[in-house]
């Protein structure tokens, strides 16, 4: 009896899950046509990726639901206290869109799996293999893919190293580490799609002048402390053909001559959301339409409902984002601030108070997206607070137990995430004290 309900059981989930597929897939689609002048379609986007993550709520990781389900009820009842106890005029039609942007964005990105094969990396067989050497080299392919193709770069290195035996801790570290210190400064990250939506006037040219150096430093601070941790003489390494690097770079090409030339008038969200898509269709286009429609339907039934951890606490993130600025509003009359001015001190100060929330297990969106909703920037504070943002996302996710990468990493190689957090407490503390340093020698970044 109990095999029969097992094998009912199984295709309804999966058409659960197809359909669910097809809703997301259905969202990003809608929220592209919003980009065009005469449509928005941002509400309709968003009911499509609500319900597809009803459908998915089961699947989600436990401690990910529960996340999110603390933000829904969180974002719900601050907006439910605004309009009955403060009279507020709650746009409850509208109240899912918060993040929108950044789950499209996010959705988009996800084809770049599917460009041709450089989407893969090559080893360059070549270079050394062992030693801190390789470790280094790890740090650096895994840092160079994954500021285009983000976690999905983690599995791709990760595999390929798992491949000579069980991965150890040092390669886990590495791996962690050459993704999380991305986020200080590529355009095509998920943190840099929150920033650009809470602070839209943000200068992006002061953050890549100041973040890329540091993320150079990211990865000299993560060498160092492993060799202070580990013996590494025997650890394997991976490191990037030159060739593996022609995919990442001709896409950020690409994302520059569309904000520059051909789609000025869009964001780089906006421009990523739709041009992965389209680029990878394009690329499986040339090897047949049939070929095409197997690859983008693999895609549409498997990997956008595997994503439904990160668009759930995107989107719960949203709601709270606009519940929490919602009742603050209305119960001081839009006269309160956390800050009377986001200056260097407060910088710092928020900065420390989002990664000390994420060692304790809260995804740094929560606390970025809580911060935003205290603020009243104006257009000189915003780049400051788009790089206290980044810096928090790159040192919260690396150290925090719960955060994206670390679940993963514990889901897919069996590692604890408070393994991971209490390796990378020294390599988190060093990347804080440099961000703060640079908040404090580029002052206001107004």
């Amino acid at each position: 009896m109990s095999t029969t309900s097992s094998e009912t059981t199984q295709p309804a989930i999966s058409r659960r899950r197809d359909l669910a597929g097809g809703l997301i897939l259905l969202g990003l689609l809608v929220q592209i046509l919003s980009f065009l002048p005469a449509l928005e379609l941002t509400r309709f986007a968003s009911y499509t990726l609500w319900l597809a993550t009803a459908l998915l709520w089961f699947d989600i990781p436990r401690r990910t639901r529960q996340q999110s389900g603390v933000l829904l009820v969180l974002g719900v009842g601050f907006l439910v206290l605004a309009a009955w106890r403060h009279g507020a005029e709650v746009d409850w039609a509208g109240s899912l869109t918060g993040n929108v942007y950044v789950v499209a964005m996010l959705l988009g990105v996800s084809f770049v799996g599917l460009i041709g094969g450089q989407a893969t990396p090559v080893a360059d067989r070549t270079a050394e293999r062992t030693g801190a050497g390789a470790l280094f080299r790890t740090w650096l392919g895994v840092h160079v893919l994954g500021i285009v193709l983000n976690l999905s770069t983690v599995f791709m290195v990760g595999d390929r190293l798992a491949r000579q035996g069980e991965l150890r801790v040092p390669q886990l570290l590495m791996l962690n580490r050459g993704l999380s210190s991305a986020a200080l400064w590529s355009p095509f990250f998920a943190s840099m799609g929150v920033v650009l939506t809470l602070a839209p006037d943000m200068q992006y040219s002061r953050i890549l002048i100041v973040g890329l150096p540091l993320a150079a430093c990211a990865g000299l601070i993560a060498i160092v402390d492993l060799r202070r941790q580990f013996d590494l003489s025997t650890v394997t390494g991976f490191s990037l053909a030159p060739r593996s690097l022609l995919m990442p770079v001709a896409m950020a090409v690409l994302v520059l001559l569309f904000y520059q030339v051909i789609t000025p008038g869009l964001g780089i969200v906006s421009i990523i959301t739709f041009l992965m898509p389209a680029t990878a269709l394009a690329s499986q286009l040339v090897s047949g339409p049939r070929r095409a429609r197997r690859q983008l339907t693999s895609h549409v039934r498997q990997r956008l409902p595997m994503m439904r951890g990160e668009i759930s606490l995107f989107l719960a993130a949203g709601l709270l984002t606009l519940g929490l600025s919602t009742y603050v509003e209305a119960l001081t009359g839009s006269q309160w601030t956390l800050f009377a001015r986001f200056g260097t001190l407060e910088a710092m100060a928020s900065l420390v108070a989002i990664v000390v929330s994420a060692v304790l297990g809260l995804h740094p969106i929560i606390g970025i997206s809580v911060l935003a909703s205290m603020l009243q920037l104006s257009a000189q504070e915003q780049t400051l607070f788009a790089f206290v943002a980044l810096g928090a996302w790159a040192i919260g996710t690396s150290v925090g137990p719960l955060s994206g990468i670390n679940l993963s990493l514990q889901g897919r190689y069996g590692i604890s995430g408070f393994v991971m957090m209490r390796h990378n407490l020294v390599y988190a503390l060093s990347l804080l004290v440099l961000v703060l340093a640079a908040i404090a020698l580029t002052g206001r970044w107004g």
